[in-house]
């Protein structure tokens, strides 16, 4: 796959959408470069205003509509960090926001998402009913609608993590990220694939969902079940036709699964070592490090920490089983 028109547009995001996205810190892992042997990198993106990094793709999408798109407004569908993201942008550009959801998006999300003055609309379903009602409202409406993974421009604005990866350790030999639609490693493999080609792009998903991951080994998209995770935000099957598809496919070197109880332990370590709590996603690609680390001895690595945004009960709950 030709990746030069992604990449020309993850270059024209990173200066796009500055300021209203902060390049995040790549801190050494003390604790964990220690006791696995490895140069451990964590790339920040919790740090982001909005808890995560999907507040690239949405402000890049949003930058990138015509004056009378944004004064339209936007629609979009979440699980709750997209929302979020789109929320936040929207208010920066003076863009009405109208979030879709599902019922069982957690609420400290929804009410953060209301807080930048977006409006709420619940659809009865999984994730994937809320992306299409929100597609066909997008139509009805008139309005743009902010793909959370399924559009060219929010992956090029996820992309910028990985330019920003190249900037900061152009020497990694590999880097983990957790994969739910796509957007982050699709976006991530393409900068990196062109400015850093001796990276490895390693995709790491939860055992209990891993819709992408299927879609490549079957080499279509394909119905995949899916179970409660603490990687909440990584849930959702794929829209078919979806453009994070053959980028994935064409970027992701190495694939991993972690089951839960790793993706707890994963985040009990980065509480205790570097005092941050960090949301089920982020500990899956820890998770998926430590697993690879034997192979890794001696490397420098990088891991994405794609989030903060965890209900408190699904913190301890993840600290429990931690310890179990």
């Amino acid at each position: 796959m030709d990746l030069a028109p992604l990449f020309a547009r993850i270059e024209e995001a990173d200066r796009g959408i500055r300021p209203q996205v902060i390049e995040t810190p790549l801190d050494r892992s003390r604790m964990l470069s220690d006791e696995l042997g490895i140069d451990v990198r964590l790339k920040a993106e919790h740090l982001q205003p909005t808890g995560t990094f999907k507040i690239r793709g949405a402000t890049n999408r949003i930058r990138t509509l015509t004056d009378a798109e944004r004064a339209r407004g936007v629609v979009t569908a979440s699980t709750g960090n997209h929302g979020l993201g789109a929320a936040r942008a929207g208010a920066l550009a003076g863009c009405p926001v109208t979030v879709y959801v599902v019922p069982s998006a957690p609420a400290a999300k929804l009410a953060a998402i209301r807080s930048y003055g977006a409006e709420l609309v619940v659809v009865d379903g999984a994730p994937l009913d809320a992306e299409l009602e929100a597609r066909r409202q997008s139509e009805v409406q008139g309005k743009a609608y902010v793909a959370p993974y399924n559009d060219i421009e929010t992956m090029a604005g996820q992309g910028t993590v990985g330019m920003e990866l190249a900037r900061q350790a152009p020497d990694l030999d590999a880097v983990f990220v957790c994969v739910g639609g796509g957007g982050l490693i699709g976006g991530v493999g393409a900068a990196l694939k062109t400015l850093s080609p001796r990276t490895r792009v390693v995709g790491v998903w939860p055992e209990a969902s891993t819709c992408m991951r299927d879609a490549i080994h079957a080499g279509a998209i394909v119905a995949s079940p899916e179970r409660e995770t603490l990687s909440e935000a990584s849930t959702g099957a794929i829209e078919p036709g979806s453009v994070t598809f053959p980028v994935c496919q064409a970027v992701i070197d190495e694939m991993l699964i972690v089951s839960e109880a790793e993706i707890a332990r994963a985040m009990r370590r980065i509480a205790i070592g570097e005092r941050w709590m960090i949301e089920g996603a982020a500990g899956v690609a820890v998770a998926g490090l430590i697993q690879a680390a034997e192979r890794y001895r001696g490397q420098k690595v990088a891991a994405v920490l794609c989030g903060r945004n965890i209900a408190l009960d699904l913190f301890q709950r993840a600290m429990q089983l931690a310890q179990d």
